[in-house]
């Protein structure tokens, strides 16, 4: 897997693009995605920015559109007159820095006002280069200062100036979410700012470092993504324990999952890879993605001290009773030679060892075996769940006799 780092003067072959077919495509997206009805209701000197452009340019707008506005001044009360006139959903994202958002049924749209006294120096403050493209809606022109539609074509993503990192430090973070969902190269002179103050990290809001890392790891390009996090050290800062799992991901072999086990299991595979528990919580994941990277990391931890070919049936049993709604994602820390027979035995959903199931209903086996709710109902039904995944139970009479047979020789005895 090639690391997307080039230098600038790699670059060759400079490809025009004529800004009238550009042009025509927003005024025919903005009509086809039907936000054409707010246009006469924005200020004068009033620019479509971001990315809107970036993505139409990309061929990737699709049904879930946002769209980013900038107004020359008071961006509150614009978005309020559209939002009562148009009957849309009115939230202020940020006071102090003029920012709004209004939500139809079909688009979000967000409203700022310009910081900057002209466009061209708002742009060229802003993250990226492929991020800093307007479009005048008044003057139909296309105004790009930082040449982003040719670094569009040429999937090189670039900033202008360190100072535009430093201005908001999750663009450091969001750089590597462009490599992972645009699968764009990245300016040499951009990784050498990330490397230097990656640390800044630690003065932005958790929740936008989360809302970043939830990109990051669902993008399609997502462990090129994960290679650069790791060896640039990205995480260091927050991360309590340094022994993470750390896989050789050039190395993994992913044509064996479908694309819904890529999309659900991966991410999880990902996210294991850089994040430890407490870092996790610092982060504010949720407690069911915190309580699945607790499970991967126990029965990788063990497969690191036991082969997992020396795994006995009770140890086998457990993997799956507790792995089984993630085992894709706990798959991929197995030899290669696992992917094709554990992915079809867990797909199929009637192999009672990847999918543990109970072929008696607690409440009945308490019935016929004369106990109580407790640890030892518990543990026959666990008993016997075992015997049904090993096919070593046929039906309901077997199972009350084995579970008689286990209470026997397992309960304690009373002197």
């Amino acid at each position: 897997m090639q690391m997307h780092i080039i230098k600038k003067e790699d670059l060759k072959n400079h490809i025009f693009i004529d800004h009238t077919l550009i042009i025509n495509e927003i005024e025919r997206s903005i009509k086809s995605y039907n936000w054409d009805f707010i246009l006469s209701s924005l200020p004068s000197g009033s620019f479509l920015v971001g990315g809107y452009i970036r993505d139409l340019i990309l061929g990737r707008l699709n049904s879930v559109i946002d769209v980013d506005i900038l107004v020359p001044k008071n961006a509150i009360n614009v978005g309020k007159k559209i939002a009562d006139k148009f009957e849309g959903k009115f939230i202020i994202l940020d006071e102090a820095r003029d920012v709004v958002r209004i939500i139809f049924k079909h688009i979000s749209i967000d409203i700022a006002s310009q910081i900057s006294p002209s466009i061209d120096i708002d742009l060229l403050s802003r993250d990226f280069s492929i991020n800093a493209i307007a479009f005048s809606f008044e003057e139909k022109l296309l105004i790009d200062p930082s040449n982003g539609i040719k670094d569009l074509q040429l999937a090189f993503l670039r900033t202008n100036s360190k100072q535009n990192l430093l201005d908001d430090p999750l663009r450091i973070l969001r750089c590597f979410r462009f490599i992972s969902e645009l699968d764009f190269n990245v300016d040499v002179t951009l990784i050498d700012f990330i490397k230097t103050y990656k640390n800044q990290l630690r003065l932005v809001a958790n929740e936008r470092i989360n809302y970043e890392i939830q990109r990051i790891i669902r993008g399609g390009k997502a462990s090129q993504a994960i290679i650069l996090i790791n060896k640039f050290k990205i995480f260091d800062y927050i991360q309590s324990e340094k022994n993470l799992i750390f896989l050789d991901l050039e190395k993994i072999n992913f044509e064996e999952f479908n694309k819904f086990e890529k999309e659900k299991f991966l991410p999880l595979f990902y996210l294991v890879q850089i994040l430890d528990e407490f870092s996790l919580k610092n982060l504010k994941f949720s407690k069911s993605e915190i309580s699945k990277i607790r499970l991967l990391r126990k029965w990788n931890l063990l497969l690191k001290v036991q082969n997992i070919y020396e795994f006995n049936e009770k140890e086998r049993f457990d993997l799956h009773q507790e792995l089984e709604t993630i085992l894709p994602s706990f798959i991929l820390f197995l030899p290669k030679s696992f992917y094709v027979n554990w992915l079809a035995r867990w797909r199929d959903k009637d192999d009672k060892l990847f999918h543990p199931s109970n072929l008696i209903k607690g409440n009945v086996l308490k019935k016929y075996l004369k106990i109580q709710d407790g640890p030892i109902l518990g543990k026959v039904i666990n008993y016997l769940s075992m015997e049904l995944a090993y096919n070593r139970l046929n039906n309901f009479d077997e199972a009350i006799y084995k579970g008689k047979q286990w209470i026997q020789q397992n309960a304690p005895k009373c002197d």
